[in-house]
């Protein structure tokens, strides 16, 4: 199989990042990578443009970490706070999911992509929780929410059978009828 070797000049997911040099199939190369204008043909001329390829995203990857970084530390400070409707015992009306965190989130004026939030699955009982935030490779935060209830928990009704005489018939369910047999 024919392959040819290009430069990067944008991130390819699993293939390399910008300023990479690659070796991948000519068609690849030629029908999808070269027309997009993501990668160059690999030629002394373009080998000039290595160093500059690669200081541009250096910068790029310092500046999102900082920008991570002090992401990070305006996430701390936050606090979260859900007030869902609760029925007998405390129990839930759906779940808090990562959606919510999200919005939560832009309103008190965070702004990040929902994907970043991990909310492995939906909270569905209240008090303290937490969800991890996934800001770069190497910046994650906790971020810790409450979810109480937005009116007075009421202790689940337990109806209990009396104790004495448990082999009267129930008269809720009309008598059987004996088998018949149908052997002759």
């Amino acid at each position: 199989m024919a392959h040819s070797e290009v430069l990067l000049v944008k991130p390819v997911e699993g293939l390399g990042g910008e300023g990479d040099q690659v070796k991948v199939r000519a068609g690849y190369a030629r029908n999808y990578l070269l027309p997009r204008k993501i990668a160059v043909p690999l030629t002394g001329a373009n080998r000039k443009q290595i160093d500059a390829l690669k200081k541009r995203r250096a910068e790029r990857e310092q500046s999102d970490l900082n920008a991570a970084q002090e992401l990070a530390k305006k996430l701390e400070k936050t606090s979260l706070a859900f007030a869902v409707k609760t029925g007998e015992g405390g129990r839930m009306f759906g779940a808090i999911t990562a959606q919510d965190v999200h919005e939560k989130l832009t309103a008190a004026g965070v702004e990040l992509d929902k994907k970043k939030i991990h909310l492995f699955t939906p909270v569905k009982t209240l008090g303290k929780h937490t969800v991890k935030i996934k800001l770069h490779a190497d910046v994650a935060v906790d971020v810790a929410f409450d979810v109480v209830s937005e009116n007075p928990i009421e202790p689940a009704a337990v109806e209990e059978a009396p104790a004495g005489d448990r082999t009267e018939k129930r008269s809720d369910r009309p008598e059987r009828r004996p088998r018949k047999d149908t052997k002759e």
